[in-house]
């Protein structure tokens, strides 16, 4: 079942618009989402759940309409959005008090499981917290009532290595059950690499792809080749860059082969975001 389904999303602001956002989710698998910043990560987020008012399109989870049934989808969804904004005097125990009368399905035994696993103290004020911990508060709050989708914006952001790898291997157990599904924008596109089952990229606004990781990946070439080799390709590249000798550019896999003088390579999830950005300033 696709826990979520976005259909022709659109949202415009003076500067900037989402133009027919579309993708989906299926049910026990980690998706991540990807973009320079600015691309529409945050803005795609909130009007899944109906915190911005969108212009046109059509969201569901659990196949059921979101506007329509909010109140009860709700109770199936955790979310954290950028950096978290408690009140900074209040304890732990006494915010965590106001949020799991919220939700029907609270689990204080996972709640306190959750916090053991990060070393957080509830006793403690928010303002005894690191930022890091703050993160780490934020996602046992969106973790601790079963949520079936979970929608989390940079939550390894602050995060250590050893923090980041935690929140990871724990990502992987929360989908084991087969039910609940994970979104999740990151910069750090090498947690991905550790934890995700498909990418969605955006860039200004608009789904360049979304499809499973190494598909995405597969799906475009690095090429590299002496600056004299440039003119053949360079209407087959999303956008490239040269130094005194030699070139290298991004090119859809599909629309690019193997010549002589011409390298081509799978590239990293940070190349191709780097090319696609860097097609956007020359266009500018």
């Amino acid at each position: 079942m696709k826990i979520l389904e976005i259909d022709k999303l659109n949202k415009s602001y003076e500067k900037f618009r989402l133009k027919d956002v579309s993708f989906d989710l299926e049910e026990g698998y980690i998706m991540g989402f990807i973009g320079a910043n600015g691309a529409g990560k945050t803005t795609t987020l909130k009007s899944i759940l109906n915190m911005i008012n969108y212009e046109s399109g059509e969201i569901s989870i659990m196949g059921k309409n979101f506007c329509e049934n909010e109140k009860e989808l709700k109770q199936h969804i955790g979310y954290m959005f950028g950096d978290a904004d408690f009140y900074t005097r209040r304890r732990i125990c006494t915010i965590t008090d106001v949020v799991s009368k919220f939700y029907d399905n609270w689990d204080g035994d996972e709640y306190r499981r959750l916090m053991d696993w990060f070393g957080l103290d509830d006793k403690k004020k928010v303002m005894e917290l690191s930022e890091g911990m703050k993160v780490k508060f934020s996602l046992v709050l969106a973790l601790s009532h079963k949520a079936r989708l979970l929608l989390l914006d940079e939550p390894t952001s602050g995060l250590d290595p050893v923090a980041r790898d935690e929140l990871l291997e724990l990502f992987q157990k929360v989908v084991e059950d087969g039910r609940t599904s994970i979104l999740f924008s990151t910069h750090i596109t090498s947690d991905l690499d550790k934890c995700a089952d498909y990418i969605t990229y955006i860039n200004n606004g608009k789904i360049i792809d979304s499809k499973a990781l190494e598909d995405f990946k597969n799906s475009y070439r690095l090429v590299k080749g002496p600056v004299a080799k440039l003119d053949e390709v360079s209407h087959k590249l999303v956008s490239h860059k040269t130094s005194s000798f030699n070139f290298t550019g991004l090119a859809k896999e599909s629309e690019i082969t193997q010549t002589d003088g011409i390298v081509l390579e799978v590239p990293e999830l940070d190349d191709i975001m780097i090319y696609y950005a860097r097609r956007e300033r020359n266009n500018a």
